[in-house]
């Protein structure tokens, strides 16, 4: 990750984009993607609201876009009867898509879309890059390596402890994370951008993996990434928006 950190003044949050590339992505100022998982309280109405209404500042256009899919079958891998999971499921994506609604409206931007992964399914755009996502998982081994880092990571959180994920959990946390894997490889094709920055308040175990390498499944030129974090004392020397415990291998948007 290129080491110096961006940030404005005063500003709640600073900006450490991946290489020099994404900081050349984030200086053009086309598109800022903003990746939400359900479940994950780090993303508040309030924390939105100051995220949309920080990212406008800098983009021409902001996006946020929450998983939806496969979130029952995570559900199922941690032990639901198919009932709960999709009950539990569906509850906790309709409180996602509340919270995210509410924090744009009281944003009082402009220009941001909201999105749910679904939405994309059938485009020929989202169908292709998911398609890559799971191939790279049969043909890449560096890239499976991360991706399954990334689940094991989630699913560790919530197994018993000393408990490793079986092959079935292990492989409903794949099949989520590749759900999320076409915004982070060509969101320009997804939303019809010039470019974009995705970004997260984490470097990601996929990270140098799809932005750091000249080989295998990675990301397009015009797509970027940014972990965007709180500043320690927020704007003006305030607290920033309350951060609660996070899912550690969570993002979109991401």
């Amino acid at each position: 990750m290129s080491d110096s950190l961006m940030s404005t003044k005063p500003s709640p949050y600073q900006v450490q984009p991946f290489s020099d590339r994404c900081r050349a992505l984030w200086e053009r100022g086309d598109h800022l993607l903003i990746g939400v998982s359900p479940g994950n309280s780090y993303f508040s109405a309030r924390r939105i609201a100051e995220l949309v209404g920080w990212g406008r500042e800098f983009f021409d256009a902001v996006d946020v876009v929450y998983a939806d899919l496969h979130v029952d079958a995570q559900f199922e891998a941690l032990g639901y009867t198919p009932e709960h999971a999709g009950r539990r499921a569906a509850k906790e994506v309709k409180a996602t898509a509340r919270r995210i609604e509410r924090g744009v409206e009281e944003s009082g931007r402009s220009a941001v879309g909201v999105h749910a992964l679904s939405d994309f399914r059938a485009e020929p755009a989202y169908r292709r890059l998911h398609a890559a996502a799971e191939r790279a998982l049969l043909e890449d081994p560096v890239f499976r390596e991360a991706a399954e880092g990334m689940a094991r990571g989630f699913l560790g959180a919530r197994l018993p402890a000393d408990t490793a994920a079986g092959a079935e959990q292990l492989a409903a946390g794949l099949r989520y994370i590749c759900a999320e894997l076409p915004f982070f490889l060509d969101t320009p094709a997804l939303l019809g951008r010039p470019s974009s920055i995705s970004c997260y308040h984490l470097e990601l175990p996929l990270t140098p993996v799809l932005f750091g390498r000249d080989e295998g499944l990675r990301a397009v030129p015009a797509q970027g990434y940014a972990v965007v974090r709180p500043h320690p004392t927020g704007a003006g020397g305030e607290p920033p928006a309350e951060q609660s415990a996070e899912r550690p291998a969570e993002q979109l948007a991401a």
